[in-house]
C-alpha cells in the first residue's frame, strides 16, 4: 500500500511539473514577423526608426554609439511579411583602403560579425540572427548587445578608429 501511495505522489508530481514550471508562451517570442518589436528592443540601444528596403521588405535604420547601421529583413513573402531572419549591417567609405588580409584576420579571430569589403572596396559588417519561429525579448536583445560591443572593435581593429 505504501509504495502505491508513493508512485502515486511521483506520478502527480509528474503531471503537475509543466503547470508549475516556468514556461516560455508564444506570446513571450518575438519573430522577425514583428519589426516594431524589434523596433522597440532597437529603441534600448540607441536612435531607430522603421522603414521599408528597396523590396518593400521592413528594414530598421538606427544608429548605436554614433555608428549607423540597419537591421535587414530576410526570407520575406511577396508582401514583405512572414519574415524569418534579420541581419543586423553597417558598412563605412574609407580614404586608407583595408586589407583583405585585415578583413581575414577579423573573420578569421571573431566569433559574431562577418567582415567584408563590397565591390567598391569599403569595409561591410553584417551579423545575421535566426528569428525564425521566434525568441525571447532576452535573446534578442543579447543579440543588439553584441552588435553594441562588435561594432566598436571592428572600428578599432579594422578601421584603426
Amino acid at each position: 500500500m505504501g509504495k502505491l501511495i508513493i508512485k502515486s505522489a511521483f506520478l502527480s508530481a509528474c503531471m503537475l511539473a509543466p503547470l508549475i514550471a516556468p514556461t516560455t508562451y508564444a506570446a513571450d517570442l518575438i519573430s522577425a514577423d514583428d519589426p516594431e518589436a524589434i523596433l522597440n528592443i532597437a529603441r534600448g540601444f540607441g536612435s531607430a526608426r522603421l522603414t521599408e528596403d528597396s523590396a518593400g521588405d521592413p528594414k530598421i535604420s538606427g544608429r548605436i554609439d554614433g555608428t549607423k547601421y540597419g537591421i535587414y529583413f530576410h526570407g520575406c513573402n511577396s508582401d514583405g511579411e512572414r519574415c524569418d531572419e534579420i541581419k543586423f549591417g553597417t558598412a563605412w567609405v574609407v580614404e586608407d583602403r583595408v586589407s583583405l588580409e585585415t578583413v581575414n584576420e577579423w573573420n578569421r579571430t571573431k566569433k559574431f560579425g562577418v567582415a567584408y569589403l563590397d565591390s567598391d572596396g569599403d569595409p561591410n559588417l553584417d551579423m545575421a540572427v535566426n528569428i525564425d519561429y521566434g525568441v525571447t525579448i532576452e535573446n534578442l536583445e543579447d543579440s543588439f548587445s553584441y552588435w553594441e560591443k562588435i561594432v566598436p572593435a571592428f572600428k578599432e581593429q579594422v578601421l584603426n578608429q
